[in-house]
């Protein structure tokens, strides 16, 4: 269980509680990551509650709980360095029928988003962040056993220390609960690449 002492804010919630090894937060609406691609628009406003490490082989693991209603809300896996460098993965409510599973990279303000629609009725997931030097895998499991990759991506300003945890947030005029839970950090479970060998310098 991670001690949250080591956890900060980088903007906080409408509200929040500790218990054990959870953390219960609620969003405060138009609330959102963001930067540029296809909509133009720069959104940085989203709370993060995050700690910080040198290491730089580690695997992050959460469970979220949530009770999304309106279309965008959002929690997860994040990574933020600053305004215009890091990664999320969530799961994001669309309507009554469909929600996203995805993930955002954004290297120098620009952000990617990649999804796949998975069934509304689904209110909770499992994620785990990977680092292996500068490059991140995210993975996704309904189980907290199985997990299932989600992306592979290089973070270009991910120095020495890092700074990752999770974040919950409401683009929309919307608030809803989210519950974060089994947050663990442990050596990386992404193994080193063992196929095709890397090109020579």
């Amino acid at each position: 269980m991670l001690d949250f002492g080591k956890f900060e804010w980088t903007r906080r919630p409408a509200g929040f509680e500790t218990a054990g090894d959870r953390i219960e937060v609620v969003t405060k609406p138009h609330t959102d990551l963001w930067q540029r691609t296809y909509y133009h628009f720069r959104n940085d406003n989203a709370p993060v509650f995050q700690m910080g490490t040198g290491e730089r082989y580690f695997s992050f693991t959460v469970r979220t709980e949530y009770q999304s209603r309106r279309r965008f809300d959002q929690c997860g896996v994040v990574m933020y360095l600053d305004s215009e460098n890091w990664l999320k993965a969530s799961v994001e409510f669309e309507n009554e029928r469909f929600q996203h599973l995805g993930s955002v990279v954004t290297n120098y303000g620009f952000s990617d988003w990649a999804t796949t629609e998975i069934d509304a009725s689904v209110k909770s997931m499992w994620y785990r962040l990977s680092r292996r030097e500068e490059d991140f895998r995210v993975e996704c499991s309904r189980d907290g056993v199985h997990f299932f990759q989600m992306r592979v991506c290089h973070m270009f300003k991910a120095a020495e220390e890092v700074r990752f945890g999770i974040y919950a947030c409401s683009p929309e005029d919307s608030s809803f609960k989210a519950v974060f839970s089994h947050m663990s950090l442990t050596d990386c479970q992404w193994p080193a690449h063992d196929g095709q060998q890397p090109d020579e310098e």
